[in-house]
């Protein structure tokens, strides 16, 4: 059995990749213009979100799982960069918020480093 926090990240990222095809627009939204195919982008990321979280989630796939939301979370801060830079992609999120995501993305990834 895993441990109940691997269980929770791996249904965090679940979650997250679902929401990509509930709110496409939204992340559409956040993507810096020089990327192309946005839509793309947003339904690939929100099906790899969900993969590697059900990856994590099974002890004999958790370490591609770990490294593979690792690559994920390094290639998505371009956009919390963005998102600091342009008002519009932040939508209306208080600048707080915005600072304080970057720092999150490296505990998440310590996170999916513990298991790796």
């Amino acid at each position: 059995m895993l441990p109940w926090h691997q269980y929770l990240l791996g249904v965090l990222f679940i979650i997250a990749g679902m929401f990509h095809f509930q709110k496409p627009k939204m992340y559409k939204h956040i993507i810096p213009p020089y990327l192309p195919a946005p839509s793309t982008l947003v339904a690939v990321s929100g099906i790899t979100e969900m993969i590697a979280g059900f990856l994590l989630l099974n002890p004999e796939t958790q370490t591609i799982a770990a490294w593979s939301i690792i690559a994920m979370l390094v290639a998505f801060i371009p956009v919390h960069i963005y998102m600091l830079q342009n008002e519009k992609a932040a939508m209306k999120l208080p600048k707080w918020i915005l600072i304080l995501r970057l720092p999150l993305q490296f505990v998440l990834m310590y996170w999916a480093y513990l298991y790796s």
